[in-house]
């Protein structure tokens, strides 16, 4: 009976040193509130209780009540969407089961009782895992891993989302600052159409002069519909991303423009000051081979047996003679590897372990190309938007300027002004498009310094280079 009580307690003493090695969400968020300060601004909270879902409401509806900025888009994110708090829901249950991990599986208690003749047999048998035991500290230490992997994820997700947000808070109102100039150019077009149109009825436009001014209309109409397109489907998808329901939707006010450039760009120098161990892409490939390696230890010794060991008392009642008698022992239970000696698992087991060692290596070594090719798509895009800035916009302001003093002087006629109006207000939509990306080339290059690459840097240039194709014709 003393053994069977000894082994009792220094099974639940283990298991008790087991749950105080655990990791819980509140941890995992704050360090992701740490690492991440400058995507969630402290703020990243998982809503379990009626009254936190209340002040996350509150606080979106304030958030609403005015034009909505970048940054307080993220927080409507963050507060309101239940796309996020699933996401945090589901990182909270892996960082549940990395701790499982760790914990012994609960002893086995077993109750027999026997009769023969006037002899009856009451048998108790508590065993656990022999295994289990001798490999408790590496089950701790995998738990350990795996809930450090889980925490990485955690904020890997939370930068990714919050990308997200802010490129599509850039791809609405940039749209909804492109369909106010097609506007302007679709009055135009339809202004110089309906001119034409009279000039041709009192015979001072050719049949062929007036067709030139109806089909801009027409291409201008037809712009002017993708631009309405353009300007809801950005919408809507920022909608998404920020888990609006219809109420809320219809008080999404957005600005009337985008935020000016930056005076100057980011310094390449501070860009890549950023450690390459820092980088969660890094961390998480490194958290995965530590995982690999530690559970290759562990999962060789099962691979060939499995031992369980107990302690036993039997109690044997004498009915005819009123005596009774107690045996006292241990049992082992070994699994005999007969048919399966394990090869195929240890097989897998190596496998995996070399795959997350390259998985390693090659996050490592692409860690500085990233880098360098999403400040590259950055540093294009801000070129190219100050450019039209500072070069293309205001030249064509001038030139609008002086089209107006010649056409005051009776220098130029009216179709020449409309056709130099809608030119400068073309270039203005790409200047536009520019701008646009410039703030998704920002966002992305932020994301990637943490170690989360989102768009590609060279679509990024390749969208860059397409807007300065279409200002040069």
């Amino acid at each position: 009976m003393k053994r069977a009580i000894r082994l009792t307690a220094v099974t639940l003493g283990i298991a008790l040193l087991a749950g105080c090695a655990t990791v819980s969400i509140d941890d995992a968020l704050q360090e992701t509130n740490s690492n991440a300060r400058e995507f969630t601004q402290g703020k990243v909270e998982i809503s379990r209780t009626q009254e936190q879902r209340e002040r996350r409401l509150q606080l979106t509806q304030v958030l609403l009540s005015k034009p909505l900025s970048q940054d307080d888009a993220v927080q409507v994110a963050l507060a309101n969407s239940p796309a996020v708090q699933a996401l945090l829901a589901q990182s909270w249950a892996d960082i549940a089961s990395a701790n499982q991990t760790g914990r012994l599986p609960n002893p086995i208690f077993k109750f027999e009782r026997m009769e023969l003749n006037s002899e009856v047999e009451i048998g108790r048998l508590l065993s656990v895992g022999l295994v289990d035991l001798i490999l408790l500290p590496r089950r701790m230490a995998i738990s350990k891993s795996q809930a450090d992997q889980a925490k990485v994820q955690l904020t890997s997700t939370v930068v990714d989302q919050v990308t997200q947000v802010r490129q599509s808070w850039v791809r609405a109102v940039a749209a909804q600052q492109s369909l106010q100039y097609a506007r302007q150019v679709n009055e135009s077009a339809q202004a110089s159409a309906e001119l034409a149109r009279r000039m041709q009825l009192i015979g001072n436009f050719s049949k062929l002069q007036r067709a030139r001014q109806q089909i801009f209309y027409a291409d201008a109409t037809t712009q002017l519909a993708s631009a309405q397109h353009a300007a809801t489907s950005t919408r809507e998808e920022l909608i998404r991303a920020l888990g609006l329901d219809d109420a809320q939707a219809a008080k999404l006010v957005l600005p009337e423009r985008l935020p000016d450039l930056p005076k100057a760009p980011r310094d390449l120098a501070q860009v890549a000051a950023t450690a390459t161990e820092q980088r969660l892409d890094v961390q998480l490939a490194k958290a995965q081979l530590d995982v690999a390696a530690r559970s290759q230890g562990i999962n060789l010794l099962t691979t060939f047996t499995d031992i369980e060991v107990g302690g036993r008392r039997d109690t044997v009642f004498d009915n005819a003679s009123g005596t009774s008698s107690t045996r006292r022992g241990y049992e082992l239970d070994i699994r005999l590897p007969l048919f399966d000696w394990g090869t195929v698992q240890r097989d897998a087991m190596n496998a995996q372990a070399i795959a997350a060692a390259n998985r390693y290596d090659a996050t490592t070594r692409g860690a500085s190309s990233q880098l360098r090719e999403s400040y590259s798509a950055y540093r294009t895009a801000y070129d190219i938007a100050r450019h039209y800035r500072d070069e293309v916009v205001p030249l064509r302001q001038a030139m609008a300027d002086e089209n107006v003093l010649r056409y005051n002087g009776m220098l130029i006629g009216v179709f020449e002004l409309l056709a130099d109006a809608r030119d400068q207000v073309a270039s203005v939509i790409n200047a536009i498009n520019a701008q646009q990306q410039f703030w998704l080339a920002d966002a992305a290059l932020a994301a990637t310094v943490m170690g989360k690459p989102t768009m590609p840097a060279a679509a990024m240039a390749a969208s860059g280079a397409s807007a300065a194709s279409d200002a040069a014709h």
